[in-house]
């Protein structure tokens, strides 16, 4: 958002220094999103990157998607050259850092999963 000077602090993102990884692919390494696709049915949306890759998760972990129409899901807008995702018509916004954190998050959480009955003392 334009601070009082009239200044965007997105605008000057080379002139921000890195605090954690996220923001070093982010910032640094410039990794964006290039597409976002939803499969309702399936719970699952996907981001597409720059770097060919793809991350998903489930619609549901964000409230705001969920109760979402299928329609009203393909209506969002990449914002900022590709570093988040705004739906007006939900009020909702995204950070590609805020998706990728979770994304992450989730994966460390299934490797270490302890499957029940299978606990060893």
């Amino acid at each position: 958002m334009p601070t009082a000077s009239g200044m965007n602090s997105l605008n000057k993102i080379n002139d921000i220094k890195a605090k954690d990884l996220f923001d070093i692919l982010i910032i640094e390494k410039g990794l964006r999103a290039i597409d976002l696709k939803f499969y309702k049915k399936h719970d699952l949306m996907i981001v597409f990157l720059n770097t060919g890759k793809t991350e998903q998760l489930n619609i549901s972990e964000f409230p705001e998607l969920a109760k979402a129409t299928e329609r009203k899901l393909k209506q969002y807008k990449l914002v900022h050259k590709g570093i988040g995702f705004e739906w007006r018509s939900l009020n909702f916004d995204l950070s590609l850092k805020g998706f990728l954190k979770k994304a992450a998050l989730n994966t460390a959480l299934k490797k270490y999963q302890v499957e029940e009955n299978k606990i060893f003392v």
